[in-house]
């Protein structure tokens, strides 16, 4: 189904977010339907793929058995319920419906004649109840029906309709949803159901077989597959699922499906796909199931799941910054804020700070931090390794609830320039300083050259260069001459900071 209507499978599309402050881009998701968990556990699987065709002078596995003995399991998801819309919204209704004659083409000579009769406004904008109705995958963990599914499978569901293989039709009740992973748990009033057994996605291997069951388009248990592509993938769309990538076709309607590995264990929630055409392109991804069964676990218990929040607006780190910042290699992930009296704030992090380690656990990607962060328990404590100034430090923090407030993250593209800086800076005034609520910084009052390209406009407050915060023009000047062939800028622009790479050199 697709991300904003409801339909068989979400899709990424290729968008990209950025501040303004510089260029760059977001990329969208793709996955399967709409509508998190405990483990089930299920008899140890007897069913192993067994060795078929050799591709390349290596034995491609035969899924048969495995798609044969828990196929069963693997349910068919049919949802309906209202969205509020507004007429004129392009995605969700066809022209004539948008434009207040549903199901009237709009060149019939009484189009134009109806329309005026549809309200005060004609029918056109304003908000209004929708109908929607989508289908996805979903399987059963439990022989009393508890099943697992995406979250946007069921969202703004009214009803939820599960089928079963043998044909059987159950009213299932949502128990719960977590859109932050994108998991859903379902219950369905029945007894003695077959059931999936669940593995480790922590044993995957990057090239192992995998295959996927589900409702591709409403075809009922279909079976695709493929191979791992890769692990830990970070989205930006503001998930705290570290993603498994594969090959496996996925298409709307597999969301909420399985992925089992070669031994028959469910290894994923298939959620997304990568698309520029909405249909699959290569690019699949789902939701590690130690991750599943974590949400799981605690929406059956409590009804909802929770995600731990340590307080910082964070960035990429790219080669630019990390030549500004002195480190070895463009990892980790960038303080670009730190909320006040926040987790991260009582622990010490500061802006300009780069955290490379969690708990021992390497940031390559500034994604891996909120995957990380999200998992964690609210209360819990952790250790941080941070690259500050040039130096290695170690910081203890004590995680907060992320439902209580959202962090921040922003990306930066690098930004390339020649010459010299080409900023023109003031010091701020006291009544500027009060209203833009900052203690220090220069009014930017002209950008151009390096500066320019990278992204710095007039008007822009530079608070620091390369983490150390600046108060005047020659503080500037002794930063940018003791820097290397790049200097990052500590840009803030309507309230809100990021570094920008800036070469000089």
């Amino acid at each position: 189904m697709t991300t904003r209507s409801i339909t068989p499978t979400r899709t990424l599309t290729p968008t990209r977010l950025v501040l303004a402050l510089v260029a760059a881009g977001m990329l969208g998701g793709a996955g399967a339907t709409f509508v998190a968990g405990s483990r089930a556990h299920a008899a140890a699987p007897a069913v192993v793929a067994t060795a078929n065709a050799a591709i390349g002078g290596i034995a491609a596995p035969d899924f048969s058995q495995i798609a044969q003995r828990f196929g069963p399991a693997v349910v068919n998801i049919s949802v309906s319920g209202m969205k509020k819309a507004s007429n004129d919204d392009a995605d969700e209704a066809p022209a004539a419906q948008r434009r207040g004659v549903p199901g009237m083409d709009p060149n019939d000579p009484f189009f134009e004649f109806f329309r005026r009769f549809q309200g005060p406004n004609g029918g056109f904008g304003g908000q209004r109840e929708m109908p929607v109705r989508g289908q996805g995958s979903g399987f059963i963990v439990s022989a009393d029906g508890t099943i697992l599914t995406n979250a946007h499978v069921v969202r703004d569901a009214k009803d939820v309709t599960v089928k079963l293989t043998d044909r059987r039709e159950f009213q299932a009740k949502v128990l719960g949803s977590d859109p932050k992973t994108d998991v859903a748990v379902l219950k369905i009033d029945a007894k003695n159901l077959p059931t999936v057994p669940l593995g480790s996605s922590q044993d995957l291997q990057v090239g192992q077989w995998v295959l996927a069951i589900g409702s591709p388009f409403g075809f009922e248990n279909s079976v695709s597959a493929g191979v791992v592509s890769a692990k830990g993938r970070s989205l930006p769309d503001d998930s705290f699922v570290p993603f498994i990538q594969t090959d496996v076709a996925v298409n709307p309607g597999n969301s909420g499906g399985p992925l089992f590995n070669a031994r028959g264990e469910v290894v994923g929630i298939n959620s997304q796909i990568f698309s520029r055409t909405g249909g699959y392109q290569g690019l699949s991804f789902a939701i590690p199931i130690d991750l599943a069964t974590k949400i799981k676990d605690q929406i059956v218990a409590t009804g909802k799941a929770s995600h731990a929040r340590l307080g910082v607006a964070i960035q990429e780190v790219n080669q630019t910054l990390a030549d500004s910042f002195k480190l070895d290699k463009p990892e980790g992930a960038l303080v670009s804020n730190v909320d006040a009296g926040g987790p991260a704030d009582k622990a010490g992090l500061k802006t300009g700070d780069v955290i490379r380690k969690v708990n021992g656990q390497t940031i390559v990607a500034s994604g891996d931090l909120p995957a990380l962060i999200g998992q964690a328990t609210p209360g819990e404590k952790v250790t941080l390794e941070v690259w500050r100034q040039g130096k290695r430090e170690e910081l203890s923090a004590k995680l907060g609830d992320a439902s209580e407030k959202k962090a921040q993250a922003a990306r930066a593209d690098e930004s390339v320039g020649k010459g010299k800086l080409g900023l023109a800076l003031r010091p701020l005034q006291p009544q500027e300083r009060r209203e833009a609520g900052v203690d220090g910084g220069l009014l930017v009052e002209n950008a151009a050259g390096p500066a320019a390209l990278a992204g710095v406009q007039q008007g822009d407050l530079l608070m620091g260069v390369d983490g150390k915060p600046v108060q005047s023009v020659e503080q500037v000047r002794e930063a940018v001459a003791n820097s290397g062939k790049s200097v990052a800028l500590l840009i803030q622009r309507d309230g809100n900071k990021i570094f920008v790479p800036v070469r000089i050199g």
